[in-house]
């Protein structure tokens, strides 16, 4: 079997990664857009809503519904740990660990290994012009 040069693949990859960034570029570009005609819609329907004070319209070509979105967030962590302490509500917090500082402590303790750490490493390449 006939090995493919390097240089060869090395173009390739290139070239790929050169077409993918273009389509992906035409992609956001007309997506946003989209998106914008979208967005003034949904306003418009949102705003019949209001104006008739109700929660759902049925049409002929279809249903459109309100519904609340709340999301929530904090200014003050501090405040929100003790908070969380106090109460004993872990899970206002998500359960996953900061990848970079885990890493900045495994570097800076090499013998102190978390209990239930799992670790995966994997090679990667990179490709870059000359």
């Amino acid at each position: 079997m006939q090995q493919i040069p390097l240089e060869k693949l090395v173009k390739a990859y290139i070239a790929i990664r050169n077409k993918r960034s273009e389509l992906s570029a035409e992609f956001k570009a007309q997506d946003g857009a989209l998106l914008e005609k979208q967005d003034k819609i949904k306003e418009a329907l949102l705003n019949h809503c209001k104006e008739h004070n109700v929660e759902s319209v049925k049409t002929t070509e279809g249903v459109f519904y309100r519904t609340i979105k709340r999301r929530y967030w904090t200014s003050d962590w501090t405040s929100m740990y003790d908070f969380v302490m106090e109460h004993r509500v872990p899970e206002f917090f998500d359960k996953r660990l900061n990848q970079t500082n885990v890493k900045q402590f495994l570097e800076e303790n090499p013998d102190l290994i978390p209990p239930g750490l799992n670790a995966e490493t994997e090679y990667t390449v990179a490709v870059r012009k000359k």
